[in-house]
């Protein structure tokens, strides 16, 4: 049993930092002397969450990453907003529609948010400005230039 507790002495002792007695003779020196700096030893040191140096590796990180999501995500879809938007203020009297709901009409009046839509005739109904996809004609369009690509495969 004595050749065991030195090096359990040794272990425990390098853990809390206090010396521990060796069986070599010379061991409390060697512990108190390990990672002081001027005997040639290197000192411990602390990493962080991200690991050396400091946290500016993972702050540049989440900077980079939301970087890509506004430049992906976020700036593409306002601009998106902002078309419908000004497409929604040019509609007016005449113009034909279609809704979010698929309805396909000619616009008979406008006040303020609400637009009468013409769907048949002497078939009215009113919208909210907001419900409006777009206008007919550009919905046409896509649909057909969808069309001619499905088409060509």
């Amino acid at each position: 049993m004595n050749n065991v507790y030195p090096v359990f002495a040794n272990v425990l002792a390098q853990a809390d930092g206090s010396a521990a007695p060796s069986a070599g003779g010379g061991g409390a020196e060697t512990v108190a002397t390990q990672g002081a700096p001027e005997s040639g030893g290197t000192p411990a040191k602390s990493q962080g969450l991200f690991g050396g140096d400091g946290g500016f590796n993972g702050i540049i990180m989440i900077v980079l990453m939301f970087a890509v999501f506004y430049l992906l995500l976020i700036r593409p879809q306002q601009k998106k907003a902002k078309e419908h938007q000004k497409m929604l203020d040019a509609v007016g009297k005449g113009a034909e529609i279609v809704t979010n709901g698929g309805l396909i009409g000619r616009v008979v009046s406008v006040k303020d948010n609400v637009l009468t839509v013409e769907l048949a005739d002497k078939v009215r109904v009113r919208v909210l400005r907001t419900q409006v996809a777009g206008l007919y004609e550009a919905v046409v369009k896509s649909d057909q230039g969808s069309e001619n690509k499905a088409e060509k495969k």
